[in-house]
């Protein structure tokens, strides 16, 4: 049986899946019912100073499926709004009960060293595992100095992340923002200022949509709405580029990852440990269909590896990494061809319409017996994989790899590159 367990700067858990710091994770009875359900740590929902938060309803936004599956969802809940002194007592609690399950806390503060550095010593008491501080949330907190107006300004992330280093000898994980040019730079700082791991993506800055009636963005409070923080299985792509991007980075390389983003399953779990990180956080999913997720997560990841012949998380964390590389890097000599599988085929033509209209007209119709057949015309195909993406039918609609006896050419080697360096002339 593959082994799960994990270890993210010096925090130790039973498997790689964490909830991350939101309403799941906003007091004792939540997380004591996440670790009876399986999942191997959780991030406290962030804590504050004592000034009182005060949340408004309604808090919630979706982006929906035809068949009203989430495919995103957008908050502007803001932090805890309980005591500080209850969450302290709780998560000592929790972490007396569940010795084995990692325990880090949130944290967000005003642009003070006294004010970071007093959570900090406050926190650490509690016995808990670990600090992650909150530099990514884009609503509200923001419009108070706090949040991503922080996660936003290099030189804050490094000073803020060194005042609590400064403070405690809890393991420091800072969680950036998406809400910013390049991540790099956030990133950056914090190795600078000491961090022992970062955590990202936080939610990305959104207006869910809008509703017509109200003319308002949703979710509306009193006839009002505002922009909100986005997550969901929509934002994965963007999470796992700007985890890749920390990952192979020269001046991040072998900062320690905590992913997140649109992580809903053991596949999705996968490709971010795959990507470099030593833990994986979920909130959408679990939001979405309750705590037990995390048991067909941990079976298939665990299925996965024993058939990839993996006995633990360390034979394939990262080992993507080295294939992650610019554009001007890839293969230029390499070609691909679509394949249809008629016997697969339904004959609903969406890969010749795909193709006609949009693309390269490479799907020619043929007479059948009884329905249309569809062709690949080779010399017409550039090997875009659209028709294979449009088609509804799993493996109908397949990539061939086509020999072509060249070696690997990259575009700066490219004879058609006009900025490519040009030999010397010999002397006549």
């Amino acid at each position: 049986m593959a082994d799960l367990r994990g270890t993210i700067a010096g925090i130790k858990s039973p498997n790689p899946f964490w909830l991350a710091s939101a309403p799941p994770t906003d007091k004792e009875y939540n997380i004591v019912r996440a670790f009876k359900a399986g999942w191997g740590g959780v991030v406290w929902k962030t804590l504050g100073e004592d000034p009182p938060v005060v949340n408004v309803s309604s808090r919630y936004g979706a982006l929906l499926d035809s068949n009203r599956t989430m495919i995103g969802f957008n908050n502007i809940e803001l932090i805890t709004d309980r005591p500080l002194e209850v969450n302290l007592r709780e998560i000592a609690a929790v972490k007396k009960a569940w010795p084995d399950r990692a325990v880090v806390v949130s944290l967000m503060a005003v642009m003070t060293e006294e004010a970071w550095a007093g959570l900090a010593r406050r926190v650490e008491p509690t016995g808990a595992d670990g600090l992650e501080l909150n530099f990514g949330c884009p609503h509200g907190m923001c419009e108070r100095g706090m949040g991503s107006a922080i996660g936003q300004v290099p030189e804050m992330v490094e000073q803020v992340t060194r005042w609590v280093k400064n403070a405690t000898r809890l393991p420091v994980i800072v969680k950036l923002t998406p809400n910013i040019t390049n991540v790099l730079w956030s990133a950056e700082a914090a190795k600078r200022g000491g961090a022992d791991a970062v955590s990202l993506i936080n939610t990305i800055n959104s207006i869910a949509s809008v509703d017509l009636d109200a003319m308002a963005p949703t979710p509306t409070v009193g006839g009002k709405g505002t922009h909100g923080g986005y997550c969901g299985p929509a934002v994965k792509p963007i999470a796992l580029n700007m985890v890749a991007e920390i990952a192979r980075n020269p001046d991040t390389r072998g900062l320690p990852i905590s992913g997140i983003g649109g992580i809903g399953t053991w596949r999705d779990a996968a490709e971010f440990l795959a990507l470099g990180c030593g833990s994986v956080q979920v909130c959408t999913a679990a939001m979405t269909y309750g705590f037990r997720i995390v048991e067909d997560m941990i079976d298939g990841l665990s299925a996965w590896m024993d058939e990839k012949g993996y006995r633990t998380l360390a034979d394939f964390q990262g080992r993507a990494v080295p294939n992650v590389v610019n554009w001007n890097d890839l293969n230029m000599n390499f070609v691909t061809k679509a394949r249809i599988d008629k016997d697969l085929c339904i004959d609903c033509g969406r890969c010749h319409i795909a193709c006609e209209d949009t693309s390269h007209q490479a799907i020619r119709i043929l007479p059948g017996d009884g329905k249309r057949l569809f062709e690949v015309v080779d010399e017409e195909c550039v090997g875009c994989n659209l028709c294979a993406h449009v088609c509804p039918v799993p493996d109908c609609i397949t990539m061939h790899e086509q020999e072509t006896g060249r070696p690997y050419l990259t575009w700066p080697e490219h004879p058609q590159n006009p900025a490519r360096v040009q030999p010397p002339k010999a002397a006549e």
